[in-house]
């Protein structure tokens, strides 16, 4: 996707935030629209097509949380969650309801341009076929469900491992930094922690987990994943 033409939502219900959000992502080269409230946005999503939503967290009446997740049922849109509370489980709420990353206030004007573009980079074009399953030699995970299966047999995994494994599976080929991993998996033990849980799942996946085959280190910029 070209993220210069990309439209963005600005859903907060401080007006001045949402002022300076849209002069500064207009400038940066976005087409943006604002709103006060999930009331407003929803009426304004009926009529207009967007790529990406920043949504507040803490808005009075229907909250972020539960405007991401309605948002999440009715379909893919990406969602960059803002929020003044930095604690881990708050950055989880968001993810679990539906937020593709998250940042929390004050933040960087800048940082919000370049979350913003790496959401955008992981969203398919209308060119692309999004994947609905990733093989891996006879083990085969399904993106929809968030499944690993041998052979018809599930692999338990667990929460971090099926949101690692689906960040990867839905950009095969694509190399993903640790710090994007540590924001998406709303890690708390930083990228030591996405280390860790990348050695977890290649004992799960790879034929030897000490010559990765599928999950791979791309020294210096973080991991990629490359499906049969």
């Amino acid at each position: 996707m070209n993220a210069e033409a990309a439209h963005i939502l600005v859903v907060d219900d401080d007006a001045r935030l949402r002022e300076l959000l849209q002069e500064y992502l207009s400038r940066a080269g976005f087409r943006v629209t604002t709103a006060p409230s999930a009331a407003d946005a929803r009426t304004k999503m009926e009529t207009l097509t967007f790529d990406l939503v920043v949504l507040d967290l803490m808005m009075p009446g229907e909250t972020g949380l539960e405007f991401a997740a309605a948002l999440r049922r009715r379909g893919p849109i990406p969602i960059l969650m803002l929020t003044a509370m930095g604690e881990a489980e708050h950055r989880i709420n968001g993810l679990e309801a539906g937020a593709d990353d998250y940042l929390a206030k004050p933040f960087e004007p800048r940082e919000l341009v370049l979350r913003i573009g790496s959401i955008l980079r992981r969203v398919p074009s209308s060119e692309e076929t999004v994947p609905t399953s990733a093989r891996l030699g006879d083990i085969v995970f399904d993106l929809d469900r968030e499944e690993l299966s041998r052979s018809g047999q599930l692999i338990p995994l667990t929460s971090v491992e099926r949101r690692l494994l689906r960040t990867l599976a839905e950009r095969p080929g694509a190399v993903l930094s640790r710090e994007e991993l540590t924001r998406i998996l709303a890690s708390g033990g930083g990228e030591r922690t996405v280390d860790v849980q990348v050695t977890r799942l290649r004992r799960k996946i790879e034929p030897d987990p000490k010559i990765p085959r599928y999950l791979q280190t791309v020294r210096g910029q973080g991991y990629i994943l490359r499906p049969d």
